[in-house]
């Protein structure tokens, strides 16, 4: 282990030169590695935001029950309590007219300029019923068994097609990442062993003069490594800008989406694309050189 520092600054020193022999290749490589990852990360943010969304979605699940306008206040408030008493609703409660047009205008921020074109209030009060997701489908049974209701409107489409996009993303990650590993380890390998094969006289006199397999071939290792740690690199410089570009377009147009932080987003973007980088590096430098020892 102190040789191993001892040499350290050698073992960095010839990785560079080793980098620089096949200089304009390995920007190149960097450059792809680095695309290779970055569709890994925009695949893995889709699956997150996808996951945390739905996870909202299903803690603040709600119904919006219309009833009829001929109701008198006794029988709105007996068609709560009728709806409270129902198996897997939590909260049932009153939306008038006036709260109804406030929510929208909250929600359309600047845009709700739209409403004041409106001589009357066009919005109708309703009933929020605040439910248990996996309960749905029998809250709507027994909605629909209740008198004077009119129209009832909830957001079980929406999850579902949420559900649906995030298994695709599930299995386009798996794939994805898959992709990313053999094309990276074929990438990697191929650059150790082109390097080997240019660096082949100094490499034969290492070893007449008694140097070791590892004391020869951690320099390539190395090299290995810092073209999958500079990719990992580019790969993170773009799925930050990506993300900070999409929220800030999000959160001006949609604000009532329900995001997860960014900065959390970007954290784990970035420790899992460098992470990946740095196992990735490895591994295909180890390809690498055991395939040109064994030729």
């Amino acid at each position: 282990m102190k040789s191993f520092f001892y040499n350290l600054g050698y073992f960095i020193k010839e990785s560079n030169t080793i980098f620089r022999v096949d200089f304009l290749s390995n920007i190149f490589s960097i450059f792809s590695i680095g695309l290779i990852f970055f569709i890994l990360s925009m695949i893995f943010s889709g699956w997150w935001i996808s996951n945390a969304v739905i996870e909202v979605l299903q803690k603040e699940a709600e119904i919006n029950v219309y009833f009829d306008e001929s109701l008198g206040d006794s029988e709105i408030d007996d068609l709560i309590q009728s709806i409270r008493r129902i198996h897997g609703v939590r909260e049932a409660s009153l939306v008038n007219e006036e709260e109804s047009y406030n929510r929208m205008t909250e929600i359309l921020g600047k845009e709700s300029r739209i409403l004041e074109l409106f001589e009357e209030n066009p919005f109708s009060s309703f009933i929020e019923v605040k439910i248990q997701i996996e309960e749905i489908d029998f809250v709507l049974e027994r909605l629909d068994l209740l008198d004077g209701i009119q129209h009832i409107r909830d957001n079980k489409e929406v999850i579902d097609r949420l559900q649906k996009i995030i298994t695709i993303l599930t299995v386009l990650g798996v794939l994805v990442i898959t992709a990313v590993g053999i094309s990276t380890l074929v990438v990697v390998s191929h650059i150790i062993r082109q390097g080997i094969y240019n660096n082949r006289e100094q490499i034969n006199t290492l070893k007449l003069l008694g140097a070791p397999d590892s004391f020869i071939g951690f320099p390539f290792l190395l090299e290995g490594l810092f073209l999958t740690i500079g990719g990992g690199i580019l790969a993170s410089s773009l799925g930050a800008l990506i993300i900070h570009y999409g929220y800030s377009q999000m959160e001006g147009s949609l604000p009532f989406i329900p995001l997860p932080p960014k900065d959390a987003i970007v954290t784990s973007l970035t420790i899992l694309t460098m992470s990946l980088s740095c196992i990735l590096g490895i591994i295909g430098s180890l390809f690498g050189l055991s395939s040109a020892k064994a030729s």
